[in-house]
């Protein structure tokens, strides 16, 4: 179903959600351990937490102060007051199932808004850097939302004893994953690094993520802090673009298991008894969180550019099914209730893919002033029209040397640690990663890339790295230096554009230098 979803444009976890629909509609589904759905929801949630700590930077947070901590701050906060006071004033809930209720319902969805605007290509305008902004801050926001719904939960112990306990935890966790964890995740990567071993890098990979989670839910935090610490700590290596392209597949695979048990859990029949209150809830949560988003953006911006990213942030996010799983399993919040809200947030999801995709054309409804849009500046775009090199050995790095005299924008990739802390040296930009690989290669922007320069010799690793660049892009221009016209016979069936033949180059030289020699 999800392939059939990708099929028609739609990169979204629907598909999951919908099978997981499927299987508790038609199937007997009951018989499944509830606790086992339970973990594998969990790790779903860990590991797109790491991929969000890689992700999260402390100098693009700089850049972004407005956006991410007044526009975010301000949003959840007053967003998750409103429907915490709705909650009781109109449902009368508890106030303890108010506050879960409140806070999950001001996230919004990370993972499709921002691929959707990835996509769209507007992640760099003013609306779109608004979006991101915002997002940041939820994902931030994700952890002491986690926080307080354990601390609701908590079934004895006075308030004073369990804030105590868990900021004397949170220090120790805090100061030994970053302190400690920072320094031996680098040490222990880079000898990882060092074996040239592929699948002993990814290990290690898991085990850091999985010792930092268990390590943060032995003093009483969710796994999910740890993975997000975990991330942090690798945010900024070298290794980081390659540590995202490995873990992406298990990352991918374990959301896609959570979001079928999201699906598991709707039932057919509230779905049926509920469902004007379904629809009404979530028009209503659309509405007033879009005002919300676009009276706090519409004062510092453009009403174009607020509208926008109200529309574009007006959905509950992925991360409510976690804080309502939560929850859950402290009893806080009842049962049929939790099936009408994650019916809510499915319907805000499929929601999204419509309104984000089509954003221009919703805001010309309402927006017809061309001058106004004139007056909106784009965002600064990624590094494009850039060299991308494959290998830094003697000859990646006189490429790269001669690309830095020319001053054309290039980046390195590297496979062997050593070579790339010589670049580190040099000042260069390498990264450390595996050039066949088409995550890591989109990560860096291949598809804007000028060519691709491949300095290897290998020719069984040129032939992936060639078949990795024509998957994602076949108009990609390739150029390799070969030894002789076998070596270019051998890879003919590859898309390279250009071949330099080291001999016949070399020869030629030899002889244009020997005719201007004088006879003696």
């Amino acid at each position: 179903l999800d392939i059939v979803k990708k099929c028609c444009d739609d990169k979204t976890r629907k598909g999951y959600i919908f099978t997981g629909f499927i299987i508790a509609t038609f199937f007997d589904y009951v018989k499944i351990d509830q606790q086992i759905l339970a973990e594998l929801a969990e790790f779903g949630i860990v590991f797109l937490m790491f991929t969000i700590g890689l992700e999260f930077s402390l100098n693009h947070m700089k850049r972004m102060k407005q956006e991410v901590f007044l526009f975010g701050i301000l949003q959840v906060v007053l967003t998750a007051f409103l429907f915490t006071y709705l909650s009781i004033a109109l449902f009368d809930l508890p106030l303890k199932s108010a506050l879960v209720v409140g806070t999950a319902l001001s996230l919004s969805s990370t993972a499709i808004v921002l691929t959707t605007l990835n996509d769209n290509g507007d992640i760099h305008r003013p609306y779109g850097r608004y979006a991101l902004g915002i997002l940041l801050f939820q994902d931030i926001a994700v952890i002491p939302i986690l926080l307080l719904v354990s601390f609701l939960g908590k079934p004895s112990g006075s308030p004073s004893e369990i804030i105590l306990g868990t900021l004397v935890s949170g220090f120790i966790v805090i100061f030994t994953l970053f302190v400690v964890g920072k320094y031996a995740t680098t040490k222990f990567l880079g000898a990882v690094a060092d074996s040239k071993k592929e699948e002993l890098f990814i290990l290690a990979i898991l085990l850091i993520v999985l010792s930092a989670s268990l390590f943060a839910h032995v003093f009483g935090f969710s796994y999910s802090l740890g993975a997000f610490i975990a991330g942090m700590l690798i945010s900024e290596s070298k290794y980081k673009h390659q540590i995202e392209a490995d873990l992406v597949p298990f990352r991918d695979i374990l959301l896609g298991l959570f979001f079928i048990t999201v699906g598991l859990q709707i039932n057919l029949a509230v779905v049926r008894e509920y469902f004007f209150v379904i629809v009404g809830l979530t028009v209503a949560i659309l509405l007033l969180k879009a005002i919300i988003i676009f009276l706090i953006t519409v004062i510092f911006s453009f009403p174009k550019r607020a509208f926008k990213t109200a529309l574009a942030l007006a959905q509950v996010g992925e991360f409510s099914f976690a804080v309502f799983a939560l929850a859950k399993s402290y009893q806080l919040v009842d049962n049929e209730v939790l099936q009408v809200l994650i019916s809510v947030v499915v319907v805000s999801l499929i929601f999204t893919s419509l309104s984000v995709k089509h954003v221009r054309a919703f805001t010309n409804l309402f927006y017809q002033n061309p001058t106004e849009a004139m007056r909106e500046p784009i965002g600064s775009s990624p590094i494009s029209h850039h060299i991308l090199v494959c290998g830094y050995s003697l000859l990646g790095q006189r490429t790269v040397e001669e690309l830095k005299s020319q001053g054309i924008p290039y980046i390195a990739i590297e496979h062997d640690r050593s070579l790339v802390k010589l670049g580190e040296e040099k000042g260069d930009s390498v990264f450390f990663g595996n050039a066949a690989s088409k995550r890591l290669l989109s990560s860096l922007d291949i598809k804007n890339a000028t060519a691709v320069i491949i300095a290897i010799d290998n020719d069984e690793k040129i032939r992936l790295i060639c078949e990795a660049i024509q998957s994602i892009d076949e108009r990609i221009d390739i150029v390799l230096k070969v030894s002789d016209r076998r070596q270019i016979e051998k890879l003919s069936d590859l898309p390279i554009k250009s071949f330099v033949n080291q001999n016949e180059t070399v020869a030629k030289l030899l002889v244009d230098q020997a005719l201007k020699c004088e006879i003696a």
